[in-house]
């Protein structure tokens, strides 16, 4: 499974790279970026960064992927999205996105995931894609829902010494 550049009206999606550290770094350091991600604590370092772009460009097979969204018209880094945990016996993955606050309102992350999501189906033999969301993320769930995402459970995440309650939506891919 080879993983490539994508590209949609107004984006490019290019894999993580090393070439990518300081942005990574100012993605995950960035708090409001953090608000709801429960899965590691907001960047301190720029160590941090380069254990992100570690992950996510192991060597094959891998079971997980990043790219970084960048605008076309003027080549700004504005966030990530990719998949992880996936289960190729399954035929299952996990989706995952982030956005700098400045650019959040313009259909970026949803003209991404129709992009990645559409990877998944050509390239992957997925189906099943999972997004799981905290439940005060409202704006991510509409998301995921506009995109054809249904409600399928929940689980909680324990973080910090504190449980968060995620909804667990899936989109069922039916050839």
């Amino acid at each position: 499974m080879l993983f490539y550049n994508l590209e949609t009206d107004r984006l490019f999606l290019k894999n993580i790279e090393i070439s990518h550290r300081d942005f990574i770094f100012s993605q995950f350091s960035d708090e409001v970026v953090n608000k709801y991600l429960f899965d590691a604590e907001p960047l301190t370092d720029i160590n941090g960064a380069d254990e992100i772009i570690t992950f996510y460009t192991q060597p094959k097979p891998q079971l997980q992927h990043r790219w970084v969204i960048v605008r076309k018209s003027d080549e700004m880094k504005m966030g990530t999205c990719g998949f992880h945990c996936w289960n190729r016996t399954d035929c299952k993955v996990e989706i995952g996105y982030d956005l700098k606050e400045e650019f959040w309102g313009n259909g970026y992350i949803q003209e991404a995931m129709k992009e990645i999501i559409a990877f998944a189906i050509a390239e992957m033999n997925i189906k099943e894609i999972i997004a799981c969301i905290y439940i005060y993320n409202q704006r991510s769930m509409r998301l995921v829902e506009k995109l054809g995402f249904v409600l399928s459970g929940s689980k909680v995440e324990l973080f910090r010494n504190k449980v968060y309650l995620h909804n667990k939506y899936s989109l069922y891919i039916t050839r």
